[in-house]
């Protein structure tokens, strides 16, 4: 969530941020209301509580006093008291009104701030989905025609090597599910070997988190907001299916301090991700491009707010490092406002070159969410300054799906067979070529 110092103190940058997004605006001045009646609300208790307070100090002494006097004094003292227990009882009650008040406050204003977006990095190029700025171009795409190779997609080459099954997949689970068998499966425990290696040599400590997890998970990592109609939840039990390793990853450290020298803290997490994909009718409906179900290896961040920037720029760096060692042309995009997740304030996208579509598309992604996150889950560091948020960023390292749609395709020869690039060779036995079955 958004620091409410922030908003109090620069509402039109929030206003702006809002904008940038495509989200409304008007959240930030219904917030300020709200944040004043809260305010008054609480100045109002406490007053009212202060009072009682007082009072009480009034009625103790005077029942001492009834205690030790005499029959002449005792009717004088009981009618003073009895005049300060009428007040207290009416006091109490409107104690009782302006804790309720306060409360209704409290509510009121923590709902509103949780439909604030995170702040937009004014870095971050303005616009919708299409108005991307594409900060690099790495590798070329293979001139097929040249070599005499007519282009196959990764459903037929998914085929012809025994690696894909994507009717029997759609017979047992329906539409946008897949099998991976023989060499497919075999490939995508090699990507996870690899990435998990690559990550560790990196600093990060392998982690293999739940798929499972409660609300207030899903709700503090911002999953619940824009992006809800995509979360499978099991309503019998109150739970959510993960779309990503972020959720419990970011949910580690919960209601936790973590000590400024233990920082960064770098964590990368394997787990299967389930997308309702709502919203992508005839999006990607051939092959395992887009799914509802596909595993992933994520990298995840703590550190202090001040180091998060140049956090951000290292694990892009690694997901680059990781696409360079699978040998396939890509390129590396700067998201624009309006297609950020609510908790990124800045995201950057790598789109691997897919030969069948003639067209760059997304295989991984990393965002700075600075300390949106970590104040919705109550993350927080200690310095010689005290306790305050720290910032958590993520990224991709492998997308299973998309990576073997990208290696089928950019890898393919004439014959059907696809070249294994050399960093992931002594995963699958030494094997130079995935061949037809």
């Amino acid at each position: 969530m958004i620091d409410l110092k922030i908003v109090r103190e620069d509402p039109e940058r929030v206003r702006a941020s809002q904008r940038a997004r495509g989200e409304d605006p008007a959240i930030v001045d219904q917030l300020l209301s709200a944040d004043e009646r809260r305010r008054g609300a609480e100045v109002a208790f406490g007053a009212l509580r202060n009072e009682q307070r007082e009072l009480g100090k009034l009625i103790g002494p005077l029942q001492g006093q009834l205690k030790r006097a005499t029959d002449d004094h005792r009717a004088g003292v009981q009618a003073e008291i009895d005049a300060l227990m009428s007040g207290a009882s009416d006091l109490s009650n409107r104690v009782k009104l302006a804790e309720s008040d306060r409360d209704t406050a409290d509510l009121e204003t923590a709902a509103l701030v949780a439909k604030l977006s995170n702040l937009i990095d004014p870095g971050a190029p303005m616009g919708g989905e299409d108005d991307f700025v594409v900060l690099e171009h790495v590798g070329t795409p293979r001139d097929f025609a040249a070599e005499g190779i007519t282009v196959r997609d990764h459903v037929e080459l998914g085929e012809i090597l025994g690696a894909i099954d994507i009717e029997r997949g759609a017979k047992v689970s329906g539409s946008r599910f897949y099998y991976l068998t023989g060499v497919g499966a075999l490939l995508e425990l090699a990507l996870v070997n690899h990435a998990i290696a690559m990550a560790g040599l990196n600093g990060f400590i392998p982690i293999i988190p739940p798929a499972l997890v409660k609300p207030a998970a899903m709700e503090g990592t911002g999953f619940l907001g824009q992006a809800a109609e995509n979360v499978y939840r099991l309503e019998a039990d109150d739970m959510y299916l993960v779309g990503t390793a972020e959720v419990p990853l970011a949910a580690y450290h919960s209601d936790e301090i973590l000590e400024i020298d233990s920082l960064p803290r770098r964590y990368v997490g394997y787990s299967p991700c389930f997308r309702r994909e709502a919203g992508s009718h005839g999006k990607d409906t051939r092959g395992i491009f887009r799914v509802h179900w596909f595993d992933k290896v994520e990298m995840f961040t703590y550190c202090a707010p001040e180091d998060a920037l140049d956090e951000h720029q290292r694990l892009l760096g690694w997901e680059r490092q990781f696409l360079d060692s699978l040998e396939v042309p890509y390129r590396v995009i700067d998201v624009a406002s309006g297609d950020l997740g609510s908790s990124a304030a800045r995201k950057f996208d790598i789109e691997a070159w897919i030969p069948s579509q003639e067209r760059y598309r997304e295989v991984t992604s990393t965002s700075n969410c600075t300390e949106f996150q970590a104040r919705r889950l109550r993350v927080r560091l200690r310095d010689s300054d005290g306790v305050r948020p720290l910032a958590t960023l993520n990224g991709t390292l492998v997308a299973i799906t998309r990576t073997i749609v990208t290696l089928f395709e950019n890898h393919q020869q004439a014959d059907g067979s696809v070249y294994v690039p050399l960093a992931l060779r002594p995963y699958l036995g030494g094997r130079e070529f995935l061949v037809p079955v």
